[in-house]
């Protein structure tokens, strides 16, 4: 035999073992409760089998707490007098990527003789909302449907921004600041598919529908090396899966909205599902345009030429080839759009006037997503995941006002006594003038994706779990904007009709600006974890690097950049544990760097000058502690304290130049990469949950962020040094109190009481006059407009904003057991009525005056909204 065959044998027998290698790990305590599938009621007295034998009995609050060994997967088997058998499958801790110590079985009343057993699994058993301390919040199942289903679009992330951490929003902005992270810098992975614009409407809603998503998780603290991409906060969605045994049909409407799923099994290995959503808000503007003709206060919504519409379909597919090999496929395709013309004569100070304004939105996307598991032995998985996506949007926007206005009669007076410049001698068509201002503007914006991601986890043995993985993502722009309108530009010593020079006045300058962009991202990832569970769960850590690389590749230029190095440690520790009335008492610390890249960059030209090696990525390093308290009266308590500082934060700024003689005007876009932040807080939650009355849980978020840009453009349009300022969405205190009240099995009454401080508002100068020089078809003349400029203040706030939403809604359960309705009456903004100053006031820019009204608001619309809703579920 050679020696190459020998080492080739030697090698062989050394790494043969580690495939079928399955460790000891010592077992675990785990809590199962046993409730009703349709009326979710505890089942006292129902009996739980160990895969030992031994017998379990549930209390008054249908638990029952029983060990479970770590190194291989449990079957659990519940029974109960009239119901059908249900059967828990847990896999093993090499199987699952975090430990979880508490499940839910649901029993269905029996309708046959035979007792035939219903099948669940662990991943499908968390219903409520969970708190991962230092990491992560989940919401899954029926608690997502309760706080997402409700309003004029049923949306995840109404249910996302009643968390901890989370910045409130008006009801029609789907975009938060999390943890005073930018509002932008949120990503959402769905299925492990990163999801470049996850909205509709420009980000006033969600591309998730509640209907097509299982659970959602929101972590915002020092979460895996896993995933990257965002330096405050990643939303993590994990789609429905059909069901390999049964049929299910779920149809919905709701007050803007129809949706249907349907799911069906294959060969008992898998299934596909289809879901499918449709607004007919078509048919409402269309009656609301026929009673417009005799009811004059609907006269304004002929302008709409489209109405408001959404489209969209999602499917997901599972087929099992064996216990270790698993093939999922998902995919989305979606739109929305709007459309508006409006051309409207009006009288202002007893002069004709009008009004012209034409409007489009156009906006689809669509993702298909693949992925196989495979397990090559009981302590390993590799996961490979594959997908692509496209994003289009279009916007054409016009409009065209002539103004017929007035001289003021002082104006003339003053400008006679100053410079000598009498403005009839100038002005044929004094004592009136006549303004055109034109605005164009045009968007064409094209990205497409592709990603493929490669995941391995190895359980070492000894409570070691290693993780390793891979992440290439590639992104195309393809951009057409242009702008055309006009606006005062501000020159020194400028010179009138009649010769007399004004030392500080501004020309009525007409503004174009175009980008046709053609630009190419590959983006690269690479991350390694080590995670250690101590046998008795006293202490646990989870040690991990991520490596994240950059190439732009313009039309006519490339960029390098220098790859971010994210290191990541969380140390967690039971200080307590079935003490008392306390189940567990556990300490969480944790510290990290994180990456990200703004969006910005899609935008980037030759011109822009931005070198190899210049361009960076966001930055952060955050670090946290947290307590986590367990009582064994279902309440649990959750605090969690934070310090993130930002660095290498990408802002343009635009440096204003002119030219008197042309009357040309530029806008000079600089990137910059140099912008830090300094962000501080805490979070806290109290949760009740397993209540046959009430449930739910108040969260209070404080937060103090401060970010600065070294340079900035001050209101001349010069560049000026930059200074350390609240951002402008961040508020300091967020409360939320989120409640689902059951009197009876077949009614629940779901609340949503929201506090939140307001935003920073600036500090208003003085409304001035200014002289405006007028070019128009080969004339001269000078007019009058009034301004005001604004200045940063650290203490002036917007007022506070105080959200209440109801909803009731109302059960029926058919005696089959597996046919289910609901129908909800909800009302949001129920609190309309407490109105705040929110703002300072806005004024005519020709005549100076306050434009009445303009100074006060509701927080968001000052009118209660009503929605309901219909779900049949078989």
């Amino acid at each position: 035999m050679s020696l190459l065959k020998k080492r080739i044998i030697y090698v062989s027998l050394f790494f043969f073992p580690f495939l079928f290698f399955t460790p000891h790990i010592y077992g675990r305590d785990i809590t199962v409760y046993v409730e009703d599938a349709d009326l979710e009621i505890a089942l006292e007295g129902a009996v739980i089998l160990a895969p030992d034998g031994k017998q379990f009995i549930c209390d008054e609050n249908g638990q029952a707490r029983l060990p479970i060994p770590d190194d291989t997967s449990s079957v659990l088997t519940a029974s109960y007098p009239g119901y059908d058998n249900g059967r828990l499958s847990i896999p093993s801790l090499s199987a699952s990527s975090a430990q979880q110590d508490q499940y839910r079985i649901a029993l269905r009343l029996s309708n046959t003789l035979s007792n035939k057993e219903l099948i669940f699994t662990a991943d499908k058993m968390q219903e409520k909302t969970q708190v991962h301390t230092g990491r992560s919040v989940t919401i899954a199942e029926k608690e997502l449907a309760r706080t997402a289903e409700i309003g004029l679009m049923e949306d995840v992330m109404s249910a996302v921004k009643l968390l901890p951490g989370v910045g409130y929003t008006s009801m029609f902005n789907a975009k938060p600041s999390i943890r005073g992270g930018d509002p932008g810098d949120l990503i959402a992975a769905l299925d492990g598919f990163y999801i470049e614009n996850p909205y509709f409407w420009g980000g006033a809603v969600s591309i998730f529908d509640p209907h097509m998503i299982e659970q959602v998780k929101l972590s915002h603290g020092i979460f895996s090396a896993r995933y990257g991409r965002t330096i405050s906060g990643l939303l993590e969605l994990q789609s429905k899966k059909p069901s390999s045994t049964d049929t299910e049909i779920e149809f919905g409407i709701s007050t803007s909205a129809v949706n249907l799923n349907v799911s069906v099994p294959i060969n008992n290995k898998g299934g596909f599902m289809i879901m499918g959503k449709i607004t007919y808000w078509d048919a409402y503007i269309a009656l609301v345009k026929s009673l417009s003709y005799s009811i004059k206060d609907f006269e304004t919504i002929r302008a709409v030429t489209r109405a408001p519409s959404l489209r969209a379909v999602a499917f997901s597919g599972v087929y099992k080839f064996s216990y270790d090999i698993e093939w999922t496929l998902n995919g989305f395709i979606g739109g929305d759009g709007v459309g508006a013309s409006y051309d409207n004569a009006l009288s202002i100070n007893s002069l004709q006037n009008n009004i012209n304004l034409h409007f489009d939105w156009e906006n689809t996307q669509g993702f298909l997503i693949s992925s196989l598991r495979f397990n090559p032995s009981r302590s390993m998985i590799l996961k490979t995941t594959l997908g692509g996506g496209f994003l289009k949007t279009f916007t054409d926007g016009a409009s065209n006002d002539v103004l017929n206005l007035k001289y003021d009669a002082n104006f003339r007076q003053y400008m006679i006594a100053k410079y000598n410049y009498d403005i009839a001698a100038y002005n044929s068509r004094y004592p009136y003038y006549n303004i055109n201002q034109q605005l164009i503007t045009k968007l064409d914006d094209t990205s497409y994706t592709g990603q493929a991601r490669l995941d391995y986890d190895w359980e070492l043995g000894s409570d070691f779990l290693f993780a390793a993985g891979i992440e290439a993502l590639y992104t195309k722009w393809t951009r057409t904007q242009y702008y055309s309108g006009v606006m005062d530009l501000p020159v020194s010593n400028m010179q009138i009709p009649g010769g007399a020079v004004i030392p500080k006045g501004y020309i009525n300058t007409p503004v174009e600006s175009s980008i046709d962009g053609l630009n190419q991202a590959l983006s690269n990832a690479a991350f390694t974890t080590l995670e250690y569970r101590g046998a008795d769960n006293k202490f646990g850590a989870e040690l991990g690097l991520r490596l994240d690389h950059l190439y732009f590749i313009g039309r006519d230029f490339s960029i390098q950049t220098y790859p971010a190095f994210n290191p990541r440690l969380n140390l967690d520790y039971n200080l307590l544990r079935d003490t008392g009335y306390i189940d567990v008492l556990a300490l969480t610390a944790g510290s990290g760097l994180f990456s990200s890249m703004t969006d910005n960059i899609s935008n980037l030209q030759g011109s822009n000058k931005v070198a190899d090696f210049d361009l960076k990525q966001n930055r952060s390093w955050t670090s946290l502690i947290g307590l986590r308290i367990n009582f064994l009266t279902y309440f649990s308590f959750n605090i969690e304290a934070y310090y993130k500082y930002i660095f290498d934060r990408a802002y343009t700024i635009r440096e204003l130049t002119s030219d008197i003689l042309d009357q040309r005007q530029s806008t000079e876009t600089d990137y910059r990469f140099d912008g830090e932040g300094r962000v501080w807080g805490f979070d806290l939650m109290l949760q009740k949950y397993h209540s046959k009355f009430i449930d739910g849980w108040i969260s209070y978020t404080f937060n103090y962020a401060l970010y600065r840009n070294p340079v900035r453009v001050n209101s001349e349009g010069h560049l000026v040094e930059g200074d350390w300022r609240f951002p402008t969405f961040h508020r300091f205190h967020n409360l939320n109190l989120v409640l689902t009240i059951k009197p009876s099995q077949r009614f629940n009454i779901g609340l949503r009481l929201g506090f939140a401080s307001g935003t920073p508002l600036s500090e208003p100068g003085t409304v001035q006059w200014y002289p405006v020089l007028v070019r128009r078809d080969n004339e001269e003349f000078l007019i009058q407009k009034y301004k005001r400029d604004n200045y940063y203040s650290d203490t002036r706030r917007n007022g506070f904003s105080l959200p209440l939403d109801i909803k009731f809604s109302f059960f029926s359960f058919y005696k089959n057991g597996k046919t289910q309705c609901e129908v909800y009456l909800a009302v949001e903004n129920a609190l309309w009525f407490l109105k705040t100053k929110e703002t300072n006031s806005s004024f005519d820019a020709y005549t100076g005056k306050e434009v009445s009204g303009s100074a006060t608001a509701s927080y968001q619309l000052d009118i209660p909204m009503i929605s309901f809703g219909f779900t049949w579920t078989y």
